[in-house]
């Protein structure tokens, strides 16, 4: 490998690890504009900035991107790359380890097509990776214009990439999907026609959180018994404290969880085979406990999902395995414990109506 090659090696894996530990998107962007800044280099340049001392001249590159860059150069590991490799390994407790080893995918995904940092083949490739045979790429829907949701000609462009991908990624799969805004009174933002071409359909609110309890129950309701909604995302809307877990901690709130009904959602679950999701973002962590165990006593099927937006935080299931282990949840009741086709046909044949 060249020394361009080697720079742009660690600063790749530097941006994988920052947000595997939910840095700051200002610092992730710091290492992805210096990678950017060594790919443009002309010939020769590279080596000529080491060997002067000038890196920091350019624009947007500082102390810590700048030794990243001279170390790597030189053939050395970058003192920064070492420390991060140390210290942001992600636990997984003895009892989560079963349920991460049974997992065979991710269903819920987010790329550059919305509100992603990373491509659909780079989330992918690294989802192969870490032992997934598939991943669900669900982008936002369109009225959530905050992260460029797909409109119809997008996400029929995105379908045709998808198609394209299968053939060259096989044997893994990356499945066709989207997460779909739950309109305020219950109907789902997106065509019936698109949305029934789809592999699987997850469903979230993201607007309207503290309308009353009643009106979010039917908002709910209405969802999880839609013909084309399979999973339920991030339930309660919550969102704590921008930090990563550790156990035995005591989440901080930052945004209470919205209202509802929680017996007549998971009835609605239950009947209609809508999996509720364990949403694994560290400032998610949704359902509350206390909700996990009342699905589960409805008999409720799970999906354990990152809700990814960049590679590194597809290793987030480790968190959502642990929480899995810590209610006993049996892994049939996982959805994601399935292969790929059987996923497909659990989500195109559960009861409607």
């Amino acid at each position: 490998m060249s020394a361009t090659d080697d720079v742009l090696a660690a600063l790749d894996r530097v941006v994988y690890l920052l947000d595997r530990t939910l840095a700051p998107s200002s610092k992730v962007r710091a290492y992805q504009h210096a990678a950017e800044l060594v790919h443009d280099m002309a010939p020769g340049e590279l080596e000529q900035r080491v060997a002067a001392g000038t890196l920091q001249d350019l624009p947007g590159i500082g102390p810590s991107t700048s030794s990243v860059i001279a170390a790597a150069a030189r053939g050395e590991v970058p003192a920064k790359l070492a420390e991060l490799e140390r210290t942001s390994v992600l636990p997984l407790t003895e009892e989560g380890r079963p349920y991460r080893e049974a997992l065979r995918g991710d269903c819920h995904v987010h790329s550059t097509w919305s509100d992603g940092g990373a491509s659909i083949t780079e989330m992918a490739r690294t989802a192969a990776s870490l032992g997934h045979e598939y991943l669900v790429m669900t982008d936002h829907s369109p009225r959530l214009t905050v992260a460029h949701g797909l409109n119809r000609e997008r996400l029929e462009a995105q379908l045709d990439e998808i198609e394209r991908l299968n053939v060259e990624l096989a044997p893994f799969r990356v499945l066709t999907g989207i997460e779909v805004d739950i309109l305020e009174d219950g109907a789902l933002d997106g065509q019936d026609d698109m949305l029934g071409r789809l592999d699987l359909v997850v469903a979230s609110v993201h607007s309207k959180l503290s309308m009353d309890a009643e009106a979010m129950t039917r908002r709910m309701v209405l969802a999880a018994a839609n013909p084309h909604v399979d999973i339920l995302g991030h339930l309660t809307g919550r969102k704590l404290r921008a930090r990563l877990p550790m156990p035995g901690d005591e989440p901080e709130v930052a945004r209470k969880q919205s209202h509802f009904d929680p017996e007549l959602v998971f009835a609605a679950c239950a009947q209609f085979d809508t999996a509720v999701e364990i949403n694994c973002r560290p400032e998610r962590q949704d359902p509350p406990d206390e909700l996990l165990e009342l699905a589960l006593s409805w008999g409720c099927k799970v999906a354990i999902d990152t809700d990814a937006h960049a590679p590194g935080q597809l290793e987030w299931q480790v968190y959502g395995c642990d929480k899995a282990a810590r209610h006993g949840i049996e892994l049939d009741r996982i959805v994601n414990t399935m292969g790929a086709d059987e996923l497909v046909e659990w989500a195109g044949s559960h009861p409607r109506g």
